[in-house]
């Protein structure tokens, strides 16, 4: 009998550990369920942008990153920097909205001019932004040409405020700028007295060093800037106009990823339109260059970029080809460089540089500059792009593109722009031989003149040019 009883409870013990066991296997997937369940989000409605853009240049909606990001609204005519930033309460300021949005977040900004909070003049973030501009009112319709939203700060913010329009100090992957205007012509200082073209407002841009009769000198600074120390990531900037830049109308460093610049004006802007540039270690010991990234400049209009000064030796191109980026350049019109369209003489590898399908007229010191080795530099004509040892060279043509529409006062300057110097030295003045007899060395007053030089740009004009060209160029956005 206590054998058959040893038996029966041994048996009821195995059955109600099995029982147990069981139930906390179901309890453990149920919560495994209910977890799974409370991370699964919906994916928001994307903001669109209107309209087609022309070959290799495609316009994008948000993107598809933005999966659990919110969209703020900015209006400098409807809204407050107190609302929040909802389209029916949107905000006022650009800089503002940039402040209280995280990585992922969408900004759409109505057309007007703008200049920051309190006329700072510039914007600075240091996380991505995804930046749409030149919405109507209602946000219900995307034009930069009808309704452009323009970054213009006056020449009163350069007394205190001296910094790129844009910059970016630190994390920029899926960073996207559209439909945004970068104006700096009315922050610069101009000459009134040199540098006069009938037609055209003002005279030569003042150096920032050169102090103007009236207000402050002019911010030596980029209009949009991705400093050396920003992270990797995808960037795309499209769309947009850039004008007027005292030192570069976009200058970035470029860790990793691809940055696109498609479908943007760049006008009259100094030292270059565009320069992007390699920022990751290199790993392959000395005298090696690693790849970064990826640099795609794609269906840009680059019209009249200006020398570092005034005498046309130095700078001065549409795009800068620099180092350790991968540049797939196409379907772009780049004309009326003081120097070239393209640089490429910072010795980046041949195999990472394709240029294929642009459209290149009146650079005056030829198409592009290339450097095959060291001390040596070769002035190339579009037509003999061809014989160039780069990874890609085709159907580039030198022509000027029919129907382009330029403001005709400032192709005249430019056409005829010339820089002379005059040096008043008389050895023999009184002045000189008292010098010379006490072992000073002598002197003299040299004169120095531009006809034009980086003058001002009507940034509406500007507006005109998406469009002009089927298939290359800026096309309407």
């Amino acid at each position: 009998m206590k054998t058959i009883k040893s038996i029966f409870s041994l048996v009821m013990f195995v059955i109600a550990t099995s029982l147990a066991v069981q139930a906390q296997v179901n309890v453990k997937s149920l919560q495994k369920k209910v977890t799974t369940a409370s991370v699964t989000q919906s994916k928001p409605a994307e903001t669109k942008t209107s309209g087609q853009t022309g070959q290799g240049a495609e316009t994008s909606s948000t993107p598809s990153g933005n999966i659990s990001g919110k969209t703020l609204y900015v209006s400098i005519a409807k809204g407050s920097n107190s609302n929040d930033g909802s389209q029916a309460s949107p905000l006022k300021n650009i800089d503002k909205a940039i402040k209280i949005s995280v990585p992922g977040d969408v900004i759409n900004v109505a057309g007007g001019r703008y200049a920051g909070t309190l006329n700072i003049g510039f914007i600075e973030t240091d996380k991505p932004v995804k930046l749409f501009g030149s919405w109507d009112d209602g946000f219900t319709n995307q034009d930069i040409v009808s309704h452009p939203t323009i970054f213009q700060p006056d020449n009163e913010s350069a007394r205190t405020s001296r910094k790129a329009l844009m910059k970016f100090t630190k994390d920029v992957a899926g960073t996207v700028i559209d439909h945004m205007v970068f104006d700096a012509g009315e922050r610069n200082a101009y000459s009134g007295k040199e540098g006069i073209v009938e037609g055209v407002e003002g005279g030569r841009l003042l150096l920032p060093t050169e102090k103007p009769s009236t207000g402050n000198s002019t911010v030596g600074e980029p209009l949009l800037q991705f400093v050396s120390a920003t992270t990797g990531g995808d960037v795309t900037i499209q769309n947009c106009v850039f004008v007027n830049g005292p030192s570069f109308a976009l200058q970035a460093g470029h860790r990793s990823g691809k940055f696109t610049v498609k479908n943007n004006v760049f006008v009259a802007n100094k030292m270059a339109a565009v320069e992007i540039f390699g920022t990751c270690a290199s790993t392959g010991g000395p005298n090696t260059l690693s790849l970064c990234g990826q640099v795609e400049i794609a269906n840009n209009t680059i019209l009249f970029s200006w020398s570092r000064l005034k005498d046309f030796l130095d700078m001065g191109y549409g795009v800068r080809i620099m180092t350790k980026c991968d540049y797939n350049i196409h379907h772009n019109i780049i004309g009326g460089s003081i120097l070239a369209a393209i640089d490429h003489t910072r010795f980046n590898k041949n195999e990472w540089v394709k240029v294929d399908n642009n459209i290149f007229f009146v650079n005056k010191d030829k198409d592009l500059h290339y450097s095959p080795a060291s001390n040596t530099r070769l002035r190339i004509d579009a037509g003999d792009f061809g014989d160039l040892d780069i990874a890609s060279a085709k159907a580039n043509k030198n022509e000027i593109p029919k129907g382009l529409q330029v403001n005709k006062a400032y192709l005249e300057g430019y056409l005829s722009a010339r820089y002379s110097e005059q040096l008043d030295y008389d050895p023999n003045s009184p002045a000189n031989l008292w010098r010379e007899a006490m072992g000073m060395n002598k002197q003299g007053t040299m004169k120095s003149q531009a006809t034009m030089f980086a003058n001002k740009y009507p940034w509406k004009d500007a507006l005109g040019l998406f469009g002009n060209v089927s298939g290359f160029g800026a096309q309407k956005p």
